[in-house]
Parts: C-alpha cells; sequence; structure tokens
C-alpha cells in the first residue's frame, strides 16, 4: 500500500484500490483529496495490471462529501477553479476503461453520494446511509442531479435530489442502486473479495467494449445501439476472438 496521506493506494491480483483517509471528519473531500484521486485514478487507467478499481473510506464510513470549512477565496475564478477539479473525478470515474467498485458503509453524502453513484459498481453494509444533503443547506446537488438522473426514474431522482433525506442502503438496492447489500464490516470485506475477484478474472477487452457499449447505449435510440452492436460483433470476429471461443467450447466438451 502506498499513497497520499489523505488518499491509500493498494494493489493486490488486478485491484487497486483508493482509500479515503481522513476518518475524523468522515473522509470529507477537501482539495487535498480531490487532487490525490484525480491522480491515483488517471494513473490507474495507465496501469495495464489494474483490472479494476476499488473506492472505499476509512474508519467505518464512506464520504461525508466535499469539506466546505477552508475555502478563504470565496473570488469566482477560485470557485470555478475548485469545482472543475470535483468534477474531473466524476469525469475520469465515468470514462474509465476499467470497471469501478464503490464500498460503502456509513455514511455516503452530499458529494460522497455523488462519488459512490458514478461508479459502476455499488457495494453496501446495510447500515449505510446515503443522501443529497446539499438541500439542507439551501443548495442543490449540482453534480450528482445528472449522474442520478442516469441511473434511476425521474420521479425517484427528483425525490432523492429535493428531500435531501439520509436513504437507507436497503432502499437504494429495493430500486437497483446498490449491487450487493451485506450485514456487517466482515462480509462487506468478503463480499467484495469476491466480487471484485471475478471482475479482475475477465477479459480486459471484452470489459472494455462493454463497458463504452453499456455508456454508449444509454444517450442513443436503440436502433442506432442496435447497430452499434452489430459493428462490436463483426469487430470481434474479424479479430479472431469468436473462432477462439468456440474452439475453446469444443475442446471443453472433449473433456
Amino acid at each position: 500500500t502506498r499513497g497520499w496521506a489523505m488518499v491509500q493506494i493498494g494493489k493486490q491480483d488486478g485491484a487497486t484500490t483508493l482509500i479515503l483517509n481522513r476518518p475524523k471528519q468522515r473522509n470529507a473531500l477537501d482539495a487535498g483529496v480531490i487532487d490525490g484521486l484525480i491522480q491515483a485514478i488517471e494513473e490507474a487507467e495507465a496501469d495495464s495490471a489494474t483490472r479494476c478499481l476499488v473506492i472505499r473510506g476509512a474508519g467505518g464510513n464512506f464520504c461525508a462529501g466535499r469539506d466546505l470549512t477552508n475555502s478563504p477565496d470565496r473570488s469566482l475564478s477560485a470557485a470555478l477553479a475548485a469545482d472543475e477539479t470535483w468534477t474531473k473525478v466524476i469525469r475520469l470515474l465515468h470514462r474509465l476503461s476499467k470497471p469501478t467498485v464503490a464500498v460503502v458503509e456509513g455514511y455516503a453524502v452530499a458529494g460522497g453520494f455523488t462519488l459512490a453513484m458514478i461508479c459502476d459498481f455499488v457495494l453496501a453494509e446495510e447500515e449505510a446511509q446515503f443522501g443529497a444533503l446539499e438541500m439542507r443547506r439551501g443548495f442543490p446537488a449540482a453534480i450528482n442531479t445528472p449522474v442520478l438522473s442516469q441511473l434511476v426514474g425521474p420521479r425517484l431522482a427528483l425525490e432523492f435530489l429535493m428531500f435531501g433525506d439520509l436513504i437507507p442502503a436497503r432502499r437504494l438496492y429495493d430500486v437497483g442502486l446498490i449491487n450487493r447489500l451485506v450485514a456487517g464490516a466482515e462480509a462487506l470485506n468478503q463480499v467484495t473479495q469476491q466480487f471484485v475477484g471475478n471482475l479482475c478474472a475477465l477479459d480486459a477487452d471484452a470489459v472494455r467494449m462493454t463497458k463504452d457499449g453499456h455508456r454508449a447505449a444509454r444517450n442513443m435510440p436503440l436502433i442506432d445501439a442496435l447497430e452499434m452492436g452489430k459493428l462490436s460483433n463483426a469487430l470481434i470476429a474479424a479479430s479472431g476472438r469468436m473462432d477462439e471461443a468456440m474452439q475453446g467450447y469444443a475442446d471443453s466438451k472433449k473433456d
């Protein structure tokens, strides 16, 4: 394990794990954490040995959102620069060619809710709580609004974004925003190890094509998405990958 004091980085068996490490602040995202995330995500993208990126929080919480307590410069340019770096984290995770997994216990609220939701998969302990708490302070969850609006129906997204309530993990699991829900930290670690291990065992090119196709298909009419799928199949066939798969299947039937 290595990394900045506020973002620890561990690598094992194809998985790169980023741990937000400000436990006394419930891992709130200050400038140092955000810069650390940007560098670590960019490194993971460039690292051919990384097959999956995992994000967790230290000390029993995922993330309490952006730390707004230390902002002495209130100028417009400073505000724009701060939001550019935070938005860059979300853009990088959205475009990452490797699968991303948020492992959540405790609080994942405000920007922490956004950070969890932008990941491809969410694994959570059943006592975890989520929420767009920005509304409690009288301003919208501006970055989470487009993220949630892509993930769930419009009425539910608007409810989560407007009311600013703490949302139990069970409810998010029931509406399809959490992939695995377990009781206790030990069970969460076990499920994480198995889930991430399964992701790392997949063919990296097939994973990348699936991620790219899934992301594109969400933003285009079905007829166009089917055309994209047809062309992807043709590319796979031309590469010889389908022939290899069929030969492998034939060989397995002989055993």
